[in-house]
């Protein structure tokens, strides 16, 4: 069987498409996935506060005046950014210690998590621990390089160094210069079993620090040999094994360690408003820093404080600080002012306690540092471009404030109705919270942030997107379906075609043979017998009547050009065509606001009608043949009427006819009628529905109506035995 050329065409299409797909995955798979991955020169934009590719794991990430810095003590803090695809490249940047302990650069990182040494890949960086640039291994654990490079002058915080870190095949190769010392002091090793790629990133360890001038470039055997110079393969150190000088490491660990001795007397931080409930007085007490910008507060095993320094002293949050000043006791809590901040030693940072915003509000957990949820109600930029959620749980609404900086691009991506875990530190003075909710929440960083989760998704704007989605899959299924349909009807009427030709050429032919044969031998007959005549004149007359009815069926099944001619037109000429040579008038005639009429319909009417025409010129003996066509809104009427003798519709039998026009009619959903009565004519009229005008105001009744006719097109359906007839 030949398939319809739409057929053809749909299959090319989707073959195309196909082939297009997979050379486009192709291409991706060869590009993105089997190229190693190159390194284009890349340079930090912290000047111009883009900080959006960095994702934070641990620490207090912010940036301070073009600087990424990172106030906290805690161990092992990171920042990544980058592809996990780079190979050969190299990493360098300015970095000063905020404090005692390291920071540096990360190179091929992948697998990372939050905690100490918790990636793949390798770390550079200076310490002060023992004055040294140093190159390891981590692989959620650390292996250093055997031999460390002292530095001369020692590692001092607050000091500029320049780290500059490659990576080429299983090389890796780490320099240090200074301001001071220009020439490099440089160490390497050869890792046999390197970790072949990876991303970039910062890295401290209880000291905190500050990075900038980071730059980023592809690296090739020359940029090795020039860092190496005549420096010697320094190995990778087994696992397990302990930093030489091991003992001079426990010294200066323990000098870190010990407190330095102090007689004054130290108070607790909730007993500070009691004791000066009456008058001011002066007091010290000892504490971790929970948040040193914009604000100082400073909190022990029983509470947190707000410190006005008298000079301000750069602290890291987990610093643990000795601060003497005046307490003024507040509402909830105590002020210290005009205060001086001693820095103990280097600690961990406290972690926050869990509250419910009620609780929070209650003031119990004033100036301390909390975690908290909350839905988010609204956000706004507050003076000095500060980033304010307003939030809600529970009932309770309160308010959450960030510095600018990476906080803003977390802050932009945040959507109303999203649902927070927030860490900061609970404020309930008035002269913060302006009396407008119960607590603000002072945020450290856009760590402090977490989204747990989105907008719900029964939002008026998601309803109405899932709405309008179903209505266009309705639509775009609706349209396929009458494709579809529209294929099959031309994959039938093209095998109608086909037997017709197969009938004209074998049926109808040879009918023409055997009436061509009788009259022959009619003319033939050397006697005139009569009976004989009379016998060859019936032989012929049946194959005469038999050739007419095969011509009859062949244009039945023959399809008309419905596409390019209207209907009632090919019913028009094909009842003139019937009744050539004869004595009936035929005339046609259409009302209505012409509109188009599905391809599958216009068959059935057509159909309709050739049997309707062709029973008129058979048995109704008229003189006049009428055809009308009429358009409605939402429908389309043929009527098929003759003046010939009629009949009782009621009484006659049912022939094979107008059951075959009936079940026509009924597989369109189209009303069937006969009128008809003794000397009055015949009327035929099928009343067939037509998708209507969809307009803004009829469009839901329009889609109940469509998918109400897919659920009955899709349903075996059965045809009654009876059909009642109005004449």
């Amino acid at each position: 069987m030949t398939w319809p050329f739409s057929i053809q065409r749909a299959l090319f299409i989707t073959f195309a498409v196909c082939v297009g797909a997979i050379a486009v995955a192709l291409v991706v798979w060869r590009t993105w996935w089997r190229s190693p991955g190159e390194v284009h020169s890349y340079q930090e934009s912290f000047a111009n506060g883009q900080t959006d590719d960095w994702t934070a794991l641990g620490g207090t990430w912010e940036l301070v005046s073009g600087l990424m810095r990172d106030d906290s003590d805690e161990r092992g803090a990171k920042l990544i950014t980058g592809s996990p695809r780079w190979r050969n490249y190299s990493v360098e940047a300015d970095i000063s210690l905020l404090g005692q302990g390291d920071a540096g650069l990360i190179i091929r990182s992948n697998k990372e998590e939050e905690g100490v040494d918790a990636y793949s890949g390798y770390y550079s960086g200076i310490r002060t621990l023992d004055n040294a640039l140093v190159l390891g291994r981590a692989e959620h654990g650390w292996r250093e390089v055997t031999k460390r490079v002292s530095i001369p002058g020692g590692i001092q915080p607050f000091a500029r160094y320049h780290v500059k870190l490659l990576a080429y095949d299983c090389q890796i190769v780490s320099a240090l210069t200074t301001a001071s010392n220009p020439t490099p002091e440089s160490i390497a090793i050869t890792d046999p079993d390197c970790v072949s790629s990876g991303r970039i990133g910062l890295r401290s360890y209880r000291s905190g620090g500050t990075w900038t001038n980071i730059v980023v470039r592809a690296a090739g055997r020359d940029d090795l040999m020039a860092m190496l110079r005549n420096e010697e393969d320094r190995g990778v150190r087994a696992p397990g094994s302990p930093p030489p000088d091991n003992a001079a490491f426990s010294r200066a660990q323990a000098r870190l360690a010990a407190p330095p001795v102090s007689n004054v007397h130290v108070q607790s931080v909730e007993s500070l408003r009691l004791a000066f409930l009456a008058r001011p007085g002066l007091a010290t007490v000892h504490g971790v820093v929970t948040l040193n910008s914009p604000l100082l507060f400073v909190q022990d095993s029983t509470g947190g404080v707000y410190v006005k320094q008298r000079q301000p002293l750069p602290l890291k949050v987990g610093d643990e600080v000795e601060v003497t000043g005046t307490v003024n006791p507040a509402l909830f809590s105590s002020v210290i002012e005009d205060a001086s901040v001693r820095v103990l030693w280097e600690s961990i940072p406290m972690a926050p306690v869990s509250v419910t915003a009620s609780q929070a509000s209650t003031g119990k957990f004033d100036a301390t540092l909390i975690e908290v949820q909350g839905r988010v109600t609204g956000k706004e930029r507050g003076p000095d471009n500060t980033l304010i959620l307003d939030l809600e749980d529970s009932g309770q609404s309160f308010r959450a404030v960030m510095n600018p900086g990476r906080s803003a691009y977390v802050f932009d991506r945040i959507k109303p109705e999203s649902r927070l875990s927030l860490r900061g530190i609970c404020v309930v003075d008035p002269a913060f919270t302006q009396n407008l909710t119960p607590f603000i929440l002072l945020l450290r960083s856009s760590e402090d942030l977490n989204v747990l989760a989105g907008p719900p998704w029964w939002s008026t704007g998601h309803v109405v997107a899932l709405l309008f989605g179903l209505l266009l899959l309705t639509v775009v299924s609706g349209f396929l379906f009458q494709r579809v349909e529209n294929w099959r009807l031309r994959a039938v009427l093209q095998e109608r075609e086909r037997l017709a030709h197969e009938m004209h050429d074998t049926l109808a032919q040879s009918f023409a043979g055997i009436g061509f044969q009788l009259q022959a031998i009619r003319n033939n007959l050397p006697t005139q017998d009569p009976a004989l005549q009379q016998q060859l004149e019936l032989a012929s007359n049946l194959v005469r009547h038999s050739h007419e009815e095969a011509r009859r069926s062949i244009s039945m099944l023959r399809p008309q050009s419905l596409e390019s001619e209207d209907l009632l037109s090919a019913l028009d000429t094909h009842a003139r065509r019937l009744v050539e040579g004869g004595t009936i008038r035929v005339s046609s005639e259409r009302s209505g606001e012409i509109r188009p009429i599905p391809l599958r319909i216009a068959d059935a009417l057509f159909r309709v009608g050739q049997e309707s025409i062709a029973n008129t010129v058979r048995h109704a003996q008229a003189a006049e043949l009428r055809l009308h066509l009429h358009y409605g809104n939402n429908s389309a009427t043929l009527q098929v009427k003759d003046n010939g003798t009629g009949f009782v519709p009621g009484n006659a039998p049912q022939g094979f006819g107008i059951r075959g026009m009936r079940r026509r009619a009924h597989s369109v959903s189209a009303t069937f009628h006969v009128y008809s009565a003794p000397g009055q004519g015949t009327r035929i009229e099928v009343i067939a529905p037509l998708p209507p005008r969809v307009t803004f105001t009829t469009w839901p009744k329009f889609l109940w109506q469509y998918l109400t006719e897919i659920w009955n097109h899709a349903r075996p359906s059965k045809l009654s035995n009876s059909h009642s007839y109005r004449g």
